[in-house]
């Protein structure tokens, strides 16, 4: 996943406000706050909360490097909804001052102190998001045969999605006592293969427009594609747009699951600094010249979230589609067992799936990334694993995590462990483009050549 840095605060902000309410305490699990990291939108719901528990949510929902001054002590209690970050943190830190400094090559770095901004050094450890679900919803895949919509009557649900062919549903029930009560009933039954709840995806944040750029726009060829052994990258993303500069026959065609994308003109996708940074990759492989292209599954549509259900589905129509190369940038910290076993079966059958490993600086699993048969990766700057990034124990390689691509002739630049992923997928694609290897061979040349930095080849 790609990080973006926060432009509505980039000039440094020494900001004094009055002091909050003080009242009873509450627990850590009371309390609600969430950053909407497209529009910088922040929900909060804090009562009584210390300063280290709400930084360290503040830190877990933006990625942001926090530095407090040692010895402060400070309860916060607000409440508000779609509040620009610069408002809610001064709602949220009261009294306190804050300054909130862009960084080049790295997150921003918040600092909190009461005196002055050079005592604020004592680093505040990110705390992982908890999973969102989607309010009463359920996933399940059932054994060939099993009558869906009875079973679904029997606990009070309706069936609201399927994918013919998989015996993949979603069901909704009316509230959230009656979606657990009806987990615990379809994890009993024999007809039921796997069930869990639907989770949110945030969607991949925008990229940043430069004013010049060393780096050269892509200059890549197309060979006619064979007739057997194609090769084409399945990039699971939010929607791509037209790439200009003769690379719109790379992408052989754009599918969405979610509805039509409202995607703005005037800058790059996510799904499209993507899809380039792939060609990119394919070019330095390929030495200019490929047959691979790129299936375009757009899992967000217009929404700024996808869910576990979306994902399930764009993989299914990449493979249907003839992928045999799959990146998927979205991920979370819920794992939903249904989405698992697609992932499963499809890496089962031959199929490489690499994914961005996550932009939070922890060792916690990120999901997808983290299920088994996919290949983790994480993004790389000097040698180290970068600032930002995962470095979980199922991080499986490590590359760039830095690129540039062009967009309306001007150079955008994307980081985070998203082009890291799609790096990685595209020279995949270009060494089974050009050396003809087996997807085996393909991995195990790939993991040996970029491991995860510290822990050998």
């Amino acid at each position: 996943m790609k990080k973006k840095f926060n432009v509505s605060l980039i000039a440094l902000a020494l900001l004094l406000v009055s002091p909050f309410t003080r009242g009873g305490a509450a627990s850590v699990s009371d309390e609600q706050l969430a950053w909407n990291p497209t529009k910088d939108l922040v929900d909060a719901d804090v009562r009584d909360l210390g300063l280290f528990p709400l930084l360290e949510r503040v830190a877990g929902e933006t990625g942001w490097q926090v530095f407090v001054e040692p010895d402060t002590s400070f309860r916060a209690s607000a409440k508000f909804k779609a509040l620009p970050s610069g408002e809610a943190l001064r709602r949220l830190l009261g009294d306190l001052n804050f300054a909130l400094l862009p960084q080049s090559n790295s997150p921003p770095r918040l600092y909190v102190f009461r005196t002055v901004m050079n005592n604020a050094t004592q680093k505040v450890e990110v705390v992982p998001r908890e999973p969102k679900r989607v309010p009463n919803q359920l996933l399940l895949r059932v054994k060939p045969g099993t009558d869906v919509e009875a079973l679904a009557k029997s606990l009070g649900a309706r069936v609201t999605g399927r994918v013919p062919g998989t015996n993949l549903y979603r069901l909704e029930f009316d509230d959230a006592a009656a979606t657990d009560a009806g987990r615990t009933q379809l994890a009993q039954n024999s007809d039921v293969v796997n069930v869990d709840y639907n989770y949110y995806f945030d969607q991949p944040q925008d990229t940043r427009g430069l004013l010049a750029s060393s780096a050269p726009p892509l200059s890549l060829q197309l060979k006619p594609p064979p007739d057997t052994g194609r090769v084409i990258i399945g990039l699971i993303d939010t929607g791509v747009q037209p790439l200009g500069a003769g690379l719109d026959k790379f992408i052989l065609n754009r599918i969405s699951v979610a509805g039509e994308s409202n995607l703005d003109p005037s800058a790059p996708s996510h799904g499209t600094a993507m899809a380039e940074t792939m060609l990119g990759s394919l070019q330095t492989v390929t030495q200019g010249s490929t047959s691979v292209q790129i299936l375009a599954v757009d899992v967000y549509g217009p929404n700024p979230t996808t869910t576990s259900w979306n994902l399930a589905q764009g993989i299914l129509q990449a493979v249907n589609g003839g992928a045999n190369v799959i990146n998927i940038s979205s991920g979370g910290p819920g794992q939903s067992t249904v989405l698992s076993e697609l992932i499963k079966s499809v890496s089962a059958s031959g199929i490489p799936i690499f994914a961005a490993a996550g932009n939070q600086p922890v060792a916690t699993p990120f999901y997808p990334a983290a299920d088994s048969g996919v290949i983790a990766v994480t993004a790389v700057d000097q040698g180290k694993i970068a600032p930002y990034a995962n470095f979980g124990s199922f991080v499986a390689v490590g590359a760039p995590g830095t690129s540039v691509v062009y967009f309306g002739n001007q150079p955008w630049l994307v980081q985070g462990t998203s082009p890291s992923s799609a790096y990685v997928s595209g020279m995949a694609a270009g060494l089974a483009d050009t050396t003809h290897q087996t997807w085996s061979q393909i991995q195990a040349t790939i993991r040996k050549n970029l491991p995860v930095p510290g822990r050998g080849k």
